[in-house]
């Protein structure tokens, strides 16, 4: 059976040991040197950034997220042994971890490492999808001519790498389909790599919770449960005109998932399914003015973010959340696509006009999704709105001028409440 060193890269046979560095850390898999498609994740990126940053945090549980009244946005694994997990309310995070050390979010800087991260993919393969700032997966097929090696020598040169070069780890799921590459990846975190090779994906399925599918959240869980599925081998048993009958288009989906077959390839071009900003406040607001304030800046930032990426979005989307965390979501489709913070704000702000619940509330998110090139967008005049066109103009003037002299050169006053 081939098996692979993870520290010296030495290919061999079976073995519990490298030959050549006597280190235990051996892949080994019947199938280790054909499989192609990976899935890469970093291990608690934005907590392992900080961490490196300042070495003085390598010993201490660290979570970053936002202030007390915020919530998780990932945490390093001594953080996790106490339970702490990502999307968690700070307040209760620090219940379980009162030593943990909270540090605000700085995601200019982790997109910066990300880049430097991305660099490395690239030069294994141009077929790099990215999920997120840290992760994505990867399609190694016929490069085994170019960097006269298999894929899984590159990823394993890829992990090390990113150690030596950029001092971060991450974790490598190997398998024939992006389903199965994504699933290995989170097997063996932190420093891992999982294969699952064909022959073996029936077994390895069998008996594993359907949650284990990515995108399965708590509301699809509940009609899964609802329809008597939970595991793989309950979904293996329906028919696949039931699966579709009973969950529409997902059904089918998920009729190949219990199979193990997942046809969907890996692209770089992925388009981006929304743009959102929100924020947590430090104490819950009722108060419809304030809230009017949030959703102004929270529609600015995505303005800003859709005009940075040549982007515009169709849909709108209000999200609110009360102070015993049920979330509200409220959606409007325009009847064009925007990029205009003028237009998105007074969407959001009529979608708030109209929830009928006073709060109050701890949280508040504004959105654009249905996403298109900016090319088409805002090309037709508001004719209910004459001064509409006026307001873009003026925006995108206010646009070149912060361009120039700084983000706060002009503020508009509802900004300030």
């Amino acid at each position: 059976m081939p098996a692979l060193c993870r520290d010296c890269l030495h290919p061999f046979e079976t073995g519990q040991r490298c030959p050549a560095c006597r280190s235990p850390r051996v892949l080994s898999h019947p199938e280790l040197l054909s499989l192609s498609i990976a899935h890469m994740d970093c291990d608690a990126f934005y907590a392992s950034v900080e961490k490196r940053d300042n070495p003085d945090l390598r010993s201490r549980p660290v979570i970053v997220g936002g202030a007390h009244r915020g919530v998780v946005s990932t945490c390093c694994y001594l953080a996790r042994i106490k339970g702490v997990r990502s999307a968690m309310p700070m307040f209760q995070a620090l219940k379980l971890c009162p030593e943990a050390v909270v540090i605000k979010p700085r995601g200019s800087h982790y997109a910066a490492v990300s880049r430097e991260i991305r660099a490395l993919m690239d030069e294994l393969t141009p077929v790099v999808e990215p999920l997120s700032l840290d992760e994505a997966f990867l399609d190694l097929t016929g490069t085994e001519r170019l960097h006269k090696a298999p894929p899984a020598v590159l990823l394993c040169r890829l992990l090390k790498r990113m150690e030596e070069e950029i001092g971060l780890t991450g974790s490598v799921g190997l398998s024939h389909n992006k389903f199965l590459a994504k699933v290995a990846s989170d097997l063996d975190k932190p420093r891992g790599f999982s294969v699952i090779g064909k022959a073996d994906t029936a077994a390895f399925l069998k008996g594993k919770p359907v949650r284990m599918i990515w995108g399965v959240g708590a509301a699809t869980q509940g009609t899964l449960d609802a329809a008597g599925i939970r595991t793989f081998d309950d979904l293996a048993r329906w028919d696949r005109k039931d699966l579709i009958q009973r969950f529409g288009q997902i059904g089918d989906r998920l009729w190949h998932l219990a199979r193990g077959e997942d046809f969907r390839r890996v692209n770089p071009h992925e388009p981006m399914k929304s743009i959102s900003a929100e924020t947590t406040f430090d104490e819950d607001i009722s108060d419809r003015d304030l809230l009017d304030g949030h959703v102004w800046r929270l529609a600015e930032k995505v303005a800003d973010r859709t005009k940075a990426k040549d982007l515009a979005g169709r849909t709108v989307t209000l999200k609110l959340k009360r102070a015993d965390f049920t979330t509200i979501t409220r959606r409007h489709s325009l009847r064009e696509p925007t990029q205009i913070a003028d237009r998105l704000y007074r969407e959001a702000a009529d979608l708030l006009a109209h929830v009928g619940d006073r709060g109050p509330y701890r949280l508040l998110g504004v959105g654009l999704s249905d996403i298109v090139p900016a090319s088409a967008a805002d090309l037709t005049p508001d004719l209910l709105d004459p001064a509409a066109a006026k307001r873009a103009t003026a925006e995108r003037a206010t646009d070149a001028i912060r361009a120039r002299f700084g983000p706060n050169a002009i503020v508009k006053g509802r900004s300030l409440r």
